[in-house]
């Protein structure tokens, strides 16, 4: 067995998941008594966790490996990952790497080479975020033709629920007031744990997440990223119902154009996906919604690109997450000639950005004069001010001061905008206010479906 090292650093790259995993691989590292360093400390030990979601994901992976090799040469460097789980000989071959291990359970197995063998139930805490990720799923059976990560966690895997639950009773001892639950398609939760069971016996995302609101009432839960298609009726009754959920849908649109979304291999039309955000629009007082969106996909027309603006501007996204597309090698989409030049994709990406910007004017305007409540993260621009984010997913200026703050949900009145950011009013504890969350909406008589 190798000696134990005394010091580690972590470095991540990628999503949700990939930082949770790496969280959990901390705290496993302290308990078993290895001491967490920052990347530029000379360490014992650095573990590397990789995305490959494109092409820069990869070369900021193998430019990292090699900037700690250069850095700490007596560093043993151990990568995994989604890049590692991917092409592991090329990852193998920069000198100075140990060991490439994918599969995170064969990862945290080979761990005790080094004498770390102890393993924590689960996370008590989220360095470095006022919010805590909890991941409740991993896989993704979809096989989009522009997406590898299919073929890097292709196991649909979905955590019981009691784990899910005492993990999110620990993070609330420990003074965290939101949890995001996240996973690679959080919309599958449950399946696996379903399978085979009758209807009154099936334990999917609406049920978790309805024991979660039930069991913690002063936790926020909020929701990453979703496919419409699963933001169903009985997810947004339970939505509804418990209005500690944030009201805040990020819905992976990708692409306006019913002839691209099946050129994209997407579960859903144009219209289905309208027809999702006016059902939740009907059931939910002023909600938000951001979105993915991806230009210049092989075939992309005009006219496809304007059938992407003019659902952007009927869902009112007011973030929108552009990505100008790129071909992933290993992907059907990647066979396919691309149409669209680099100027084109720029030139898409900046329209989409101008209407991002005039939906967060309206839906900031919408807000002005209603309560919201802000989870504070940190500083704002404005000085004896501190910021943060709604239950809505806007991001709000309050006066107060961070260190009495920090990690607080506190409500607030809107009354102002500065700087494309809205400023609000604490609403002090003795005027009895109880509308600390958006209250449900009696407008639409939800079905189960």
């Amino acid at each position: 067995m190798t000696d134990k090292p005394k010091t580690c650093s972590l470095l991540t790259l990628g999503c949700k998941v990939n930082q949770y995993e790496s969280q959990y691989f901390r705290e496993m590292l302290e308990l078993n008594g290895i001491q967490i360093v920052e990347e530029d400390e000379s360490t014992d030990l650095c573990i590397i966790n990789t995305c490959t979601v494109t092409h820069d994901a990869d070369a900021k992976g193998r430019n990292i490996i090699r900037k700690i090799q250069s850095k700490n040469p007596n560093s043993i460097i151990l990568v995994t990952g989604c890049y590692a789980e991917r092409e592991p000989e090329t990852l193998r071959k920069i000198p100075g790497v140990a060991k490439v291990i994918g599969n995170k359970e064969e990862f945290l197995n080979s761990l005790s080479e080094f004498g770390i063998q102890q393993r924590p139930k689960h996370i008590t805490r989220f360095d470095d975020h006022q919010r805590a990720f909890v991941k409740v799923q991993d896989g993704c059976l979809l096989n989009c033709s522009y997406c590898i990560i299919p073929s890097v966690r292709p196991t649909l895997r979905s955590r019981h629920p009691q784990d899910i639950l005492d993990e999110i009773g620990e993070l609330e001892q420990n003074g965290y007031q939101e949890v995001v639950l996240n996973g690679i398609h959080l919309g599958h939760y449950g399946i696996d744990l379903s399978k085979g069971k009758p209807k009154a016996e099936w334990n999917r995302l609406w049920h978790l997440l309805e024991n979660i609101s039930s069991k913690f009432p002063a936790m926020r839960i909020r929701l990453s990223s979703l496919e419409a298609a699963e933001a169903r009726d009985d997810l947004i009754k339970v939505i509804r119902d418990h209005p500690q959920v944030a009201a805040h849908f990020h819905l992976c649109l990708q692409s306006g154009s019913d002839k691209i979304l099946a050129a994209m291999r997407r579960r859903y039309t144009a219209q289905g996906f309208r027809e999702r955000v006016h059902r939740i629009r009907e059931a939910l007082v002023n909600p938000g919604f951001s979105t993915d969106i991806i230009v210049g996909f092989p075939g992309e027309t005009e006219k496809d690109f304007e059938e992407t603006c003019q659902i952007s501007r009927e869902a009112g996204f007011f973030k929108m997450h552009v990505f100008p597309y790129s071909p992933r090698e290993g992907t059907p989409a990647a066979m396919v000639r691309e149409t669209v030049s680099h100027q084109e994709k720029s030139t898409r990406r900046q329209i989409l950005e101008k209407i991002e910007q005039e939906n967060r004017g309206k839906f900031q305007m919408s807000l002005q004069g209603k309560q919201e409540e802000v989870l504070v993260e940190s500083a704002s621009f404005k000085p004896g001010f501190v910021e943060g984010t709604s239950s809505r997913g806007i991001r709000i200026s309050l006066p107060g001061m961070l260190d009495a703050l920090r990690r607080k949900l506190v409500p607030v009145i809107v009354h102002g905008i500065e700087k494309e950011t809205l400023i609000g009013q604490p609403i002090p504890a003795e005027t009895g206010v109880e509308t600390q969350h958006p209250k449900p909406s009696s407008r639409l008589s939800l079905q189960i479906v």
